[in-house]
């Protein structure tokens, strides 16, 4: 007697299977940044008040002896940036990688990845994993993502992306890198940092970078080409509240980020179960980063702000012709220019 099998699983079925997968992997992301960190937090606070105090206790210990860790190179484990996650997280918006030059790895660069948007989550998932082949594309270089210093302190969050490639945006954390003495390094810095994030809104291109110059001094220490990155898209995946410079709710917005260090940001996303309702995810827009050619520096231990200001208005300018160069390919209107702040 024949057994009646199972019907194969229709393409209907199938594609969405691979949506659900992809809204996973894109969500994933965005917990493990948004709710981990402040779990974390919370758990080993209540935990002081159980009969479990001690293992917050030795964790605490253990911080302070693994302190210096993050910044000389942290558990990076390149397994995980072969996570099948990743790739789900990249077809969902899709995010796409552009290599408009060759970066040779017989030498050290600092990228500099533009927006900030609210996560950075294209320069992320295109540095940091290889769902778009970075290795191949750009082979022989060991990418690194500099973020804030303060939150390698959190208890949990620090292990985990410490394991997936991110380093502390301090002075320390980077001279240490880059003064490695094996080439092929390759540290991506937002510039515009946390401030930056108040500029997110769809169609809005702004950047915080005229007084930022401390990434202009870094390659120079180390004689570290510079390199424009401009990640299209990234400001379209979160709707925000904007308020107008000067008002109170923004003036509240930039004291907050001058104490905590964090932006605070009023934006949303999608619902898991309706695109017609706010959430957490983020919204499915196209996001393609670029990622530009090198610019030479020498290196120069103790270089002057004259040398400093030329080397930051050839970036201005290479990162301003390279958004012109894509903007219309990558969906951006013809005119529309970048706003410098």
């Amino acid at each position: 007697m024949d057994v009646p099998t199972a019907p194969p699983p229709s393409r209907a079925t199938k594609t969405l299977q691979k949506r659900r997968l992809e809204a996973l992997g894109a969500l994933h992301y965005v917990l493990a940044f948004w709710l981990l960190a402040p779990f974390s937090i919370v758990l080993f606070i209540y935990m002081l008040f159980t009969r479990l105090w001690f293992l917050t206790v030795l964790y605490l210990l253990w911080i302070y002896l693994d302190r210096d860790t993050p910044s000389q190179g942290g558990r990076r484990n390149d397994s995980t940036r072969r996570w099948e996650i990743w790739k789900h997280q990249r077809d969902y918006f899709p995010i796409k990688l552009v290599k408009t030059a060759e970066l040779p790895p017989n030498q050290n660069y600092v990228l500099g990845a533009h927006p900030h948007g609210i996560m950075t989550t294209a320069p992320f998932c295109n540095i940091l994993t290889e769902c778009n082949n970075f290795s191949r594309r750009f082979p022989g270089l060991q990418p690194w993502i500099a973020t804030l210093a303060g939150i390698f302190y959190i208890p949990v969050f620090r292990d985990y992306i410490m394991l997936i490639g991110l380093r502390p945006a301090s002075r320390h954390s980077l001279d240490f890198v880059l003064s490695q003495p094996q080439v092929g390094k390759a540290v991506v810095i937002t510039i515009g940092g946390v401030r930056e994030a108040l500029y997110t809104a769809p169609g809005r291109h702004c950047l915080k970078l005229l007084n930022r110059k401390g990434f202009i001094r870094l390659a120079l220490r180390h004689g570290a080409s510079l390199v424009p990155m401009y990640s299209f898209g990234e400001n379209d995946i979160f709707k925000c509240k904007a308020f107008p410079r000067g008002s109170w709710q923004y003036m509240w917005q930039v004291t907050y980020k001058k104490i905590t260090g964090l932006p605070l940001c009023i934006c949303w996303g999608r619902s898991i179960f309706s695109r017609n309702s706010w959430g957490l995810l983020p919204f499915s827009k196209p996001m393609t980063t670029v990622v530009g050619a090198p610019i030479p520096v020498p290196q120069l231990s103790v270089p002057t702000e004259k040398q400093v200001d030329h080397y930051h208005r050839l970036y201005m300018e290479a990162l301003e012709r390279l958004f012109e160069e894509h903007k219309e390919s990558c969906g951006v209107p013809a005119s529309t220019h970048l706003t410098f702040r």
